[in-house]
């Protein structure tokens, strides 16, 4: 393998992204993507397909937490990230779906209580970005959802991804700018030696690249240790297809750490990070009975109240997430080693974004 100008670590949405737009600006640069696995792998293809900006809950604690200049300064990058990445490899090729937003509460929950107090503030806020009221309530939506459920807060704006089709997508688009992209390619050390990058990869030896990037998210800790990106565990599930399912469109619940939707006549359900912060601090491929336990006790209790279902597949996913707050680390680390993790959650939305900043450093 020929030295690369620059070498990319992982090949999720940022990693691969990342090199179309250093390939693009710099076309007679060598560029190569290193995947550890036989295809993408990590959470640009373990997550829930979900192409949003943040449930009402959610970006209320983000304000409260951060103040509101940065949270809805980081909705918009959440919302252009969006409209780039549909823009650039086109609904129909990532299986865009505007089926909408939803954020559910329970009967007399408390959270609701607030987000209500603060609903017509929260539209007033986000009006700037967006040009239209974003949020809206939705009576009775929960029996024609078939939900057992209290009131729904509900935009237009959002909706679901086919995430493998996005990952086809993108990396053949990569692959026809004339990015090398790797499988089977582990990186297992990074070495900045003064004129150059030494990668050790597994199988191959010591690879030699100009600058390199390092795209892995929650695993990128694991080759630069010390970064304030941690690994965070999200966990998954799909039900056999239901007949007569009613549920269409994203759903949110508990500030987001709950998400379901259809997909494929059945749904599709994952979170309860938060149940166990710290056991899910971790980038080992596992399901717990706790969290499993509460995603199925959500399925009978609020999203299928008297139906029958059966779990089809069970899945997990890492993420990274920042020790402080929800923006990505975009960072020249080494002289010549860039990262771009720690995406929150959020890679659909800003990963394009996150890689258009990686590369500008690559520029510098």
């Amino acid at each position: 393998m020929a030295e690369p100008h620059v070498a990319v670590v992982g090949a999720g949405i940022t990693g691969l992204f990342t090199a179309l737009h250093h390939k693009r600006r710099f076309p007679a640069h060598r560029v190569a993507v290193l995947e550890r696995g036989p295809h993408p792998s990590g959470a640009s293809v373990k997550n829930a397909g979900f192409a949003c900006f943040g449930s009402p809950s959610e970006i209320l604690a983000d304000i409260d937490a951060e103040g509101a200049d940065a949270a809805i300064a980081r909705v918009e990058e959440r919302w252009q990230g969006l409209c780039e990445l549909r823009g650039e490899l086109g609904d129909d090729r990532i299986g865009f779906e505007a089926s909408g937003g939803h954020e559910v509460f329970a009967e007399g929950d408390v959270l609701y209580t607030r987000v209500a107090s603060r609903f017509d503030e929260l539209n007033r806020l986000l009006f700037p970005v967006f040009g239209v009221p974003v949020y809206e309530w939705r009576d009775g939506a929960e029996r024609n959802l078939g939900l057992r459920a209290g009131p729904i807060a509900f935009t237009a704006l959002e909706g679901a991804v086919d995430s493998g089709q996005l990952m086809r997508t993108l990396l053949d688009k990569v692959r026809e700018a004339g990015v090398d992209v790797r499988f089977r390619h582990a990186v297992t050390a990074v070495e900045d030696n003064g004129v150059g990058v030494d990668l050790a990869v597994d199988g191959l030896g010591t690879l030699r690249a100009g600058q390199v990037v390092i795209a892995t998210n929650g695993y990128a800790g694991e080759l630069l240790p010390g970064i304030c990106v941690k690994p965070a565990r999200g966990q998954v599930l799909l039900t056999a297809p239901i007949a007569g399912l009613r549920l269409k469109g994203t759903f949110h619940a508990d500030e987001g750490y709950f998400y379901f939707r259809d997909h494929l006549g059945g749904v599709l359900l994952g979170g309860g990070r938060h149940l166990d912060k710290a056991g899910e601090t971790t980038t080992e491929d596992a399901l717990t009975p706790l969290i499993q336990d509460a995603l199925e006790r959500l399925l009978r209790d609020t999203i299928l109240p008297g139906q029958p279902f059966t779990i089809a597949h069970r899945w997990s996913g890492v993420m990274g997430f920042r020790d402080h707050g929800k923006t990505a680390l975009m960072e020249r680390v080494l002289p010549r080693v860039v990262v771009a993790a720690g995406l929150s959650g959020m890679g659909v939305a800003i990963g394009i974004r996150v890689a258009k900043r990686a590369a500008a450093l690559l520029a510098e």
